[in-house]
């Protein structure tokens, strides 16, 4: 059964910067849609940055635009995503997620075949 794979989170200070990783030993991202979504306790998960592996176009939610890059390596079939300037409201499970680059609704859960198990992020004001 395929599964991605994070790494990287942990627990920083406000304006503390972690890189996660998204990568999978089974699966080729190849043209895939990888987002990137989080849910914080009692909250919906929401997706916030997506990249699309074959070009490397990305895009991100006004409440990361600008402190987190999304990037990929297509050798290490890993997908990465640096955060900087982290702030107490970005503490959630965090989760990769690959789906067909044609997804209707990229924030849309159900639209993706393959899910990770998520990293933790916690954010100390």
């Amino acid at each position: 059964q395929v599964q991605l794979v994070e790494s990287g989170g942990g627990s920083v200070q406000a304006g503390g910067s972690l890189r996660l990783s998204c990568t999978s030993s089974g699966y080729t991202f190849y043209t895939d849609l990888v987002a990137w979504f989080r849910q914080a306790p009692g909250k919906e998960r929401e997706g916030f940055a997506h990249i699309y592996y074959n070009s490397g176009s990305t895009y991100y939610a006004d409440s990361v635009k600008g402190r987190f890059t999304i990037s990929r390596d297509i050798a290490q079939n890993t997908v990465y995503l640096q955060m900087d300037d982290l702030k107490p409201e970005d503490s959630a499970m965090y989760y990769c997620a690959a789906g067909s680059s044609w997804l209707n609704d990229w924030t849309d859960t159900s639209e993706y075949s393959y899910w990770g198990q998520g990293t933790q992020v916690t954010v100390s004001a």
